[in-house]
Protein backbone atom coordinates (compact mmCIF):
# COMPACT_ATOMS: atom_id res chain seq x y z
CA UNK A 1 0.00 0.00 0.00
CA UNK A 2 0.88 3.65 -0.81
CA UNK A 3 1.53 5.71 2.09
CA UNK A 4 -0.66 9.27 1.65
CA UNK A 5 1.60 11.92 3.75
CA UNK A 6 0.07 15.32 3.96
CA UNK A 7 2.19 17.89 5.14
CA UNK A 8 0.93 21.10 6.01
CA UNK A 9 2.97 24.16 4.61
CA UNK A 10 4.27 27.30 7.41
CA UNK A 11 1.69 29.57 6.59
CA UNK A 12 3.18 33.10 6.49
CA UNK A 13 2.17 35.22 9.61
CA UNK A 14 2.62 39.13 9.83
CA UNK A 15 1.98 41.61 13.05
CA UNK A 16 -0.47 44.87 12.24
CA UNK A 17 -2.61 47.45 13.92
CA UNK A 18 -6.45 47.08 12.97
CA UNK A 19 -7.10 50.70 10.28
CA UNK A 20 -10.89 49.31 9.76
CA UNK A 21 -13.73 47.03 11.32
CA UNK A 22 -16.63 48.84 10.01
CA UNK A 23 -17.18 45.62 7.63
CA UNK A 24 -18.99 42.64 8.81
CA UNK A 25 -16.38 39.37 10.13
CA UNK A 26 -13.67 41.75 8.12
CA UNK A 27 -11.12 43.80 9.64
CA UNK A 28 -8.59 45.65 7.52
CA UNK A 29 -4.89 45.48 8.98
CA UNK A 30 -2.29 47.91 8.25
CA UNK A 31 1.24 45.99 7.97
CA UNK A 32 4.33 48.55 8.47
CA UNK A 33 8.03 47.47 7.45
CA UNK A 34 11.53 49.48 7.19
CA UNK A 35 13.13 49.29 3.68
CA UNK A 36 16.77 50.57 2.02
CA UNK A 37 15.77 53.46 -0.08
CA UNK A 38 17.28 52.36 -3.73
CA UNK A 39 18.73 55.45 -4.87
CA UNK A 40 19.36 57.31 -1.02
CA UNK A 41 20.20 54.04 0.60
CA UNK A 42 17.99 55.47 3.58
CA UNK A 43 15.56 53.58 5.92
CA UNK A 44 12.36 54.69 4.52
CA UNK A 45 8.90 52.83 6.23
CA UNK A 46 6.60 51.32 3.84
CA UNK A 47 3.07 50.31 4.59
CA UNK A 48 0.59 47.63 3.46
CA UNK A 49 -3.09 46.93 4.14
CA UNK A 50 -4.69 44.22 4.17
CA UNK A 51 -7.88 42.96 4.34
CA UNK A 52 -8.53 40.01 6.65
CA UNK A 53 -11.05 37.64 8.23
CA UNK A 54 -12.69 38.60 11.58
CA UNK A 55 -15.08 35.67 12.26
CA UNK A 56 -16.06 36.53 15.63
CA UNK A 57 -15.98 40.53 14.81
CA UNK A 58 -13.61 40.80 18.05
CA UNK A 59 -10.80 43.12 16.54
CA UNK A 60 -11.00 46.92 16.79
CA UNK A 61 -9.62 50.01 15.50
CA UNK A 62 -6.07 50.45 17.34
CA UNK A 63 -5.53 46.62 18.62
CA UNK A 64 -2.68 45.27 17.79
CA UNK A 65 -3.14 41.62 15.78
CA UNK A 66 -1.36 38.72 14.18
CA UNK A 67 -2.89 37.63 10.46
CA UNK A 68 -2.09 34.21 8.78
CA UNK A 69 -2.48 33.26 5.26
CA UNK A 70 -5.13 31.64 4.67
CA UNK A 71 -7.50 30.34 1.33
CA UNK A 72 -9.43 32.95 -0.56
CA UNK A 73 -12.35 33.72 0.77
CA UNK A 74 -12.95 36.70 -1.18
CA UNK A 75 -12.13 39.00 -3.95
CA UNK A 76 -9.68 40.82 -1.60
CA UNK A 77 -9.79 38.34 1.36
CA UNK A 78 -6.48 36.13 2.28
CA UNK A 79 -6.06 36.27 5.49
CA UNK A 80 -7.68 35.90 8.83
CA UNK A 81 -6.72 36.98 11.82
CA UNK A 82 -5.18 34.38 14.14
CA UNK A 83 -5.21 36.19 17.59
CA UNK A 84 -5.45 39.59 19.16
CA UNK A 85 -2.26 41.14 20.97
CA UNK A 86 -2.74 43.79 22.61
CA UNK A 87 -6.09 45.88 22.65
CA UNK A 88 -6.68 49.67 22.17
CA UNK A 89 -6.71 52.22 25.04
CA UNK A 90 -10.71 52.88 24.98
CA UNK A 91 -9.80 56.44 24.14
CA UNK A 92 -8.32 56.10 20.80
CA UNK A 93 -11.44 54.20 19.98
CA UNK A 94 -13.76 56.40 20.97
CA UNK A 95 -11.75 59.02 19.31
CA UNK A 96 -11.85 57.19 16.08
CA UNK A 97 -15.71 56.48 16.54
CA UNK A 98 -16.25 60.98 17.36
CA UNK A 99 -14.16 61.38 14.19
CA UNK A 100 -16.31 59.60 11.97
CA UNK A 101 -19.61 59.88 13.03
CA UNK A 102 -18.56 63.69 12.91
CA UNK A 103 -17.74 63.49 9.10
CA UNK A 104 -21.15 61.49 8.71
CA UNK A 105 -22.89 63.93 9.87
CA UNK A 106 -21.11 66.91 8.91
CA UNK A 107 -21.79 66.16 5.05
CA UNK A 108 -19.13 66.12 3.01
Amino acid sequence: MVESRVESRKRASKVGVVVSDRMEKTAVVAVERQVRHPAYKRIVRRTSRFFAHDEKNDARVGDSVEIVETRPMSKNKRWRIARVIARAPERARDDANAETEADEVGGK
